[in-house]
């Protein structure tokens, strides 16, 4: 085996989320600006001229391994693709919460497909790289790109958006993790039919919208999430009266984020945290350093 590449794989918030309606493809069609953050999980990999496995080795029993693992799933797709006939070994280190709206899946399986691009010098054309890489999860394309993005279709169409400034990040985890497509199918019978598609202007995805950012992000999981553990509810109001500009569920849930322009206010707001309940403080990442920061040591 050569020697393993290490990569950072780092999480993502939404600064809103709009479901418009279920596609004929059985996925729901969304409007949504994700924002990478600097909570991350890390991964090693290394490759071997002998033998044509995979092998995928994480750190946390919560998270599943083999096939039904993205990373696995992307690693299976590159090696068809590039007809590529040694070992794929990979070490993945959780810091990011299954379950919490928060990508840690998605973007361990972009890291992988860019590692593998790395080690063997062998890389796709942009638009063969984003294919494989939504036929694998529709957040995975975004973590190709990183910082701040619009996201269309099920989430894989990307467009890149300006940075906003660095803003400091509160993530909170409550410990209970949330089903995607569970979440999905409840959402989808509380929404009204017929959307229109211009709504996504509230949360500033149109390129020339101020880099500021305020008061309580717009996500409609949160009418089924919130619904389900209104503790998580009392949260959010919480956050935006010790000072938050934006709180907000991310995703699906279970994660709620906030994000303050200090510090000092960051840490304030997390004394509201109840006890039992994962905390991780962080700040934003623009596109720029989320493309230096993935082979960081």
């Amino acid at each position: 085996m050569k020697h393993p590449l290490q990569l950072h794989a780092f999480a993502k918030i939404n600064l809103g989320l709009r479901i418009l309606g279920r596609r004929p493809d059985g996925y729901h069609e969304i409007q949504t600006v994700y924002q990478t953050v600097g909570l991350h999980d890390r991964l090693w990999l290394e490759l071997g001229a002998r033998g044509a496995g995979i092998d995928l080795a994480c750190d946390d029993p919560e998270v599943p391994g083999g096939r039904k693992n993205l990373v696995y799933q992307i690693a299976a797709r590159w090696k068809r693709a590039r007809h590529f006939r040694g070992a794929i070994r990979i070490r993945l280190e959780k810091a990011i919460p299954a379950g919490a709206g928060l990508g840690g899946g998605s973007s361990d399986a972009a890291a992988t497909l860019v590692a593998l691009e790395r080690l063997t010098g062998d890389r796709l054309s942009p638009a063969a790289r984003f294919r494989l890489a939504a036929a694998t999860g529709s957040d995975v394309p975004f973590f190709l790109w990183g910082g701040r993005a619009l996201g269309l279709g099920r989430g894989e169409k990307v467009y890149p958006l300006p940075d906003l400034a660095r803003w400091h990040c509160l993530v909170v985890f409550p410990g209970r993790s949330v089903s995607t497509a569970q979440a999905y199918r409840e959402a989808g019978r509380r929404l009204t039919k017929n959307r229109r598609t211009s709504s996504i202007a509230f949360f500033g995805a149109r390129p020339h919208f101020s880099p500021e950012v305020s008061g309580p992000a717009e996500n409609d999981f949160e009418a089924v999430i919130f619904a389900r553990w209104p503790e998580l509810a009392s949260l959010k109001r919480r956050l935006i009266q010790a000072g938050a500009k934006v709180a907000s569920l991310t995703g699906s849930g279970s994660a709620v984020f906030a994000l303050f322009d200090s510090g000092r206010k960051l840490r304030h707001a997390a004394k509201f945290i109840p006890k039992g309940w994962k905390v991780f403080p962080t700040l934003t990442v623009s596109r720029e350093e989320y493309q230096q920061r993935l082979f960081e040591a």
